[in-house]
């Protein structure tokens, strides 16, 4: 998944803001042609918009590594991929524990 430059989609009667990009390939033929599945997520993960692609020809066979298919599909949909998504992490709750010490006169020890 990619983080994108934010961009509106009409979602059930309202204006809602994409800014993740995710997508892999569905059907690859071999030596011809890649389908990818793509969706457009907003910042809580709400699938606003998805669809396919088909990459063939000369983008087909530059296809080596995940990220050229992923800068071909941004620029199919005329996205800017912004960085990778990094998933929020859960806040951990950590309790402040207080130990109290009991404090000795040195005539009593």
């Amino acid at each position: 998944m990619k983080t994108i430059e934010s961009i509106s989609i009409w979602d059930n009667g309202q204006t809602q803001e994409a800014t993740v990009l995710n997508a892999y390939a569905v059907n690859v033929s071999l030596g011809n042609s890649a389908t990818f599945y793509y969706s457009l997520l907003s910042e809580s993960m709400q699938q606003l918009a998805q669809g396919n692609l088909t990459m063939s020809g000369e983008s087909y066979s530059a296809w080596e590594v995940d990220n050229y298919a992923l800068d071909w599909i941004a620029s199919q949909l005329n996205l800017v991929i912004t960085g990778d998504y990094v998933a929020p992490q859960p806040v951990e709750h950590i309790e402040e524990i207080v130990v109290e010490e009991e404090v000795v006169a040195e005539d009593e020890v």
